[in-house]
């Protein structure tokens, strides 16, 4: 699968200088809840306008129960899309028994990109203090496209997406899909 061919290049546009001339995305958001719908989502509306401002296009906004099986298949088929270039979760990263976010993601991750989750807990660390031990958000690959898995918090999206995946993501997907032309 090549998806090198499904990011936009646009001349003169901010780059990393690996593949091109990258700067528009086509993200999907998933948010874990089994108490959140599509009208209640407040966590994915926070991310889709944020990654929207920053020139980004969602092309997947979705609501997934809280429950194994559902995740990994959403995520599953989301890897497979040639139109998703990055996926971000928020939800189910905590320390309760019904959060299976990453138990659900992990098994599809190639390579795992720990200096996300690391970087996240720091800055909430900033926030919130020592709660922030409880958040298990991670990164990772899948086949060719980055996974960030962040909290449900409005405050750990906005902290996650702005301060951290906005800034890296056109870099992230560039290193993804280096050689891969």
């Amino acid at each position: 699968m090549d998806k090198n061919k499904k990011i936009e290049q646009v001349e003169g546009g901010p780059s990393c200088g690996h593949i091109g001339e990258f700067t528009r995305l086509k993200m999907a958001i998933i948010t874990i809840s089994t108490t959140r719908s599509d009208s209640t989502d407040k966590s994915g509306k926070i991310i889709s306008d944020m990654i929207e401002s920053a020139g980004h296009e969602r092309v997947v906004q979705m609501v997934v129960k809280d429950d194994y099986e559902e995740i990994n298949s959403c995520i599953g088929k989301l890897i497979d899309r040639e139109d998703v270039e990055l996926i971000i979760t928020t939800g189910g990263t905590g320390a309760t028994p019904d959060d299976v976010t990453i138990e659900a993601v992990l098994p599809l991750i190639d390579r795992q990109l720990p200096g996300f989750g690391e970087l996240f807990r720091y800055l909430s660390y900033e926030e919130i203090g020592p709660l922030a031990i409880a958040s298990r958000s991670m990164a990772g690959i899948a086949k060719e496209t980055p996974i960030f898995c962040l909290p449900g918090s409005s405050n750990a999206v906005k902290l996650g997406v702005g301060k951290i995946i906005l800034p890296v993501c056109i870099h992230t997907v560039e290193q993804v899909r280096r050689g891969k032309k």
